[in-house]
């Protein structure tokens, strides 16, 4: 599908529903949806965002999903059936994370812990390390599995795959979700061969 910039722009504001069902174990929390994704109706769906390959380098998926025209039903299923998850900090799609101010951070934070209470995943992986000490009001998190559960859920903040997160490689990126992953109990599919040799990252890009 092709769009351009002013009809992406009609999808300011608009929503993506959360991939996400009761049995859910890795529940993956991006910022906010991407123009492009709320567009196609497909989370993480600019081809520059690097989400999926990290998935398939982390062994959590067993082939390369492209949801750049929207996600197919076949993989949502195939997602939700190996127990992984995805929503949002906050429903509202712009054109990039910055737009969105600390307190819809702050709610998005208290909205999440609802999902997490209802669905009960075992494992929480925020997206960006930023973000999360904004909604969280953690100022000085880092990386990695947080002091604080949420509603019984472990936290984990994760680098965002964003090609803007450039400073955060495809290899830092599968070796940080896989690491949630192990947490989940999610099994874990061997690397495809010519993923465990590749080094070369996306360019730049939107957000998710």
């Amino acid at each position: 599908m092709k769009f351009g910039r002013s009809d992406l722009k009609a999808f300011t504001g608009a929503t993506l529903p959360d991939l996400i069902d009761g049995g859910v174990r890795l529940l993956f929390v991006g910022i906010n949806p991407g123009l492009r994704s709320v567009a196609v109706q497909g989370h993480f769906a600019p081809r520059g965002n690097r989400f999926y390959p990290a998935l398939l380098r982390a062994g959590i998926t067993d082939h390369l999903i492209d949801a750049s025209d929207g996600l197919s039903g076949t993989d949502r299923a195939y997602l939700l059936g190996r127990g992984i998850g995805i929503t949002s900090l906050v429903a509202r799609a712009t054109a990039g994370a910055d737009e969105l101010g600390p307190a819809e951070l702050t709610q998005g934070a208290r909205d999440l812990a609802g999902r997490v209470g209802r669905f009960r995943p075992r494992v929480v992986a925020i997206l960006g390390v930023t973000a999360y000490r904004t909604a969280f009001g953690a100022r000085h998190a880092v990386l990695g599995r947080q002091p604080a559960d949420l509603e019984g859920a472990q936290v984990w903040v994760v680098p965002n795959p964003s090609g803007r997160n450039a400073h955060a490689s495809r290899d830092a990126l599968a070796a940080a979700y896989r690491e949630a992953a192990l947490a989940a109990g999610i099994p874990l599919t061997p690397v495809p061969r010519a993923e465990s040799g590749a080094t070369s990252d996306a360019g730049p890009a939107g957000p998710a």
